[in-house]
């Protein structure tokens, strides 16, 4: 009985060592994008959908990253479970030099052809317009962005996040100060709209980028804090054994950005009302869904830690209640935010109508959170911290390309269904893709210890 509870006491400590700034972190980041659209939507809807749209190709970058800085962490948390400190600076290093050339990638190709990108979205000149005097700008942050991004998501693995939090709060403060003068033009400023809105976001994730930095290399013993000669000492042998587990997380995420991105394609074609709607959904139910992003992210840490101990049988102990701990509260933010959801709508600045469709909207997301939810911590939570990676990859693509996008472009070309029901109909897939985690999960096909040879 005494080591039940001692255990209890030990496994609710860690959870909240790390998942507490990781729900501050990721708090903080999606408060930031929700203040970007509530300051933008005083523009107009066609402002909220052109940098929703702009942001959708952020949302692929950032999603790719997690990707590589995901499958890559896995390795990092099992090496800090088995405190081997050297392996931990190879593999971020690895991480750096991949996340680089990405963002370099994404930047140039942004840039060059911003309208094209916008273009395959939305034929409204108006929208495009806009979001490529935003994207201009935006495309600079990226390089900043995935550096900073590296940093913070590996001290997730190796339970160091106070300090990436506290630089993250910093960041937002900056980026609601400097939009109030920038969007509206405050302080003697020129009002500069959406173009305001992007110089802001820039000049946040430099200053993220540059104190991030600074600080942790100030602190020499920091695991992160490797030479230039450390971060890239790895060989062949250990890319090869990183990017075996990592290119299915990889193309896992990117096949699950891309289409979902996809989706707004097909809502598109009902109008720029139905994008200012669903970016404003997304936004919300993002910032519900904080909670358990951290969560998430512990599990992967702490699951992934007793691997690399050898010790299944506690990773599995932890995972069980990681899934009853998900069960509990993804039903209370359900619950949550259908009741709120009027109370946040009034926040916006949107016409009568567009405001009707949003309450309706975010009434579907509440009705599918928790198997969101259940499939989300399953997949980023707990199969991956086994090194089952392949498997989460091919079940995004089938769900996604296979039952996702289909249903989008029918309910939208063929039933004409209002963007609610539209929503509703797509998110269909996600308990699909339950029932399937559920049996992989029990079967224990998950649990591999990378690191041991």
């Amino acid at each position: 009985m005494q080591n039940t509870i001692k255990n209890n006491k030990a496994f609710i400590n860690t959870l909240l060592v790390i998942a507490v700034p990781v729900i501050i972190q990721n708090a903080i980041s999606i408060g930031l994008n929700m203040i970007d659209t509530v300051m933008v939507s005083s523009l107009g809807e066609n402002a909220i959908s052109a940098v929703g749209l702009a942001n959708r190709i952020y949302f692929i970058f950032t999603t790719i990253c997690f990707g590589i800085y995901s499958g890559a962490s896995i390795f990092v948390a099992q090496y800090w479970g088995a405190k081997d400190t050297e392996s931990i600076k190879k593999v971020f290093g690895i991480d750096l030099i991949i996340g680089s050339v990405l963002a370099i990638v994404f930047s140039v190709t942004v840039f060059l052809f911003r309208d094209q990108l916008l273009r395959i979205f939305i034929n409204e000149p108006d929208v495009i317009h806009l979001g490529s005097k935003y994207l201009k700008i935006i495309a600079v942050s990226y390089f900043f962005t995935a550096v900073s991004f590296a940093f913070s998501f590996n001290c997730r693995a190796i339970h160091k996040l106070n300090m990436p939090t506290a630089i993250s709060a910093v960041a937002l403060c900056v980026n609601t100060f400097l939009n109030w003068v920038l969007i509206s033009g405050n302080l003697g400023f020129e009002a500069m709209g959406v173009e305001g809105a992007a110089i802001a976001t820039l000049i946040a994730r430099v200053v993220e980028f540059i104190v991030l930095i600074y600080f942790i290399y100030r602190d020499k013993g920091h695991p992160l804090a490797g030479t230039f000669a450390e971060l890239t000492s790895w060989d062949f042998s250990m890319l090869k054994k990183v990017m075996s587990t990592s290119v299915p997380v990889i193309l896992s995420e990117t096949a699950w950005s891309v289409g979902t991105s996809v989706y707004y394609i097909a809502y598109g074609f009902m109008g720029s009302y139905a994008i200012a709607v669903v970016q404003i959904a997304f936004t919300i139910s993002d910032f519900f869904m904080t909670l358990f992003f951290g969560i998430g992210n512990a599990s992967a840490v702490m699951i992934g830690n007793e691997i690399g101990k050898n010790d299944v049988d506690t990773a599995m102990n932890y995972s069980r209640k990681f899934v009853k701990l998900t069960l509990v509260l993804s039903i209370v933010l359900s619950f949550l935010l259908f009741i709120s959801r009027n109370a946040i709508i009034k926040f916006f600045n949107l016409e009568p109508e567009t405001s009707v469709y949003l309450s309706k909207t975010l009434a579907v997301y509440s009705l599918y959170f928790t198997p969101k939810m259940f499939t989300y911590m399953f997949i980023c939570g707990i199969l991956r911290a086994g090194g089952d990676t392949r498997f989460c990859m091919f079940l995004d693509m089938v769900t996604i390309w296979l039952m996702g996008v289909p249903l989008s472009f029918f309910s939208v070309l063929v039933l004409h269904l209002p963007i609610h029901l539209v929503i509703a109909v797509v998110f269909s897939e996600e308990i699909i893709k339950m029932v399937i985690i559920l049996k992989r999960y029990k079967s224990r096909k998950w649990l591999n210890n990378l690191i041991m040879d």
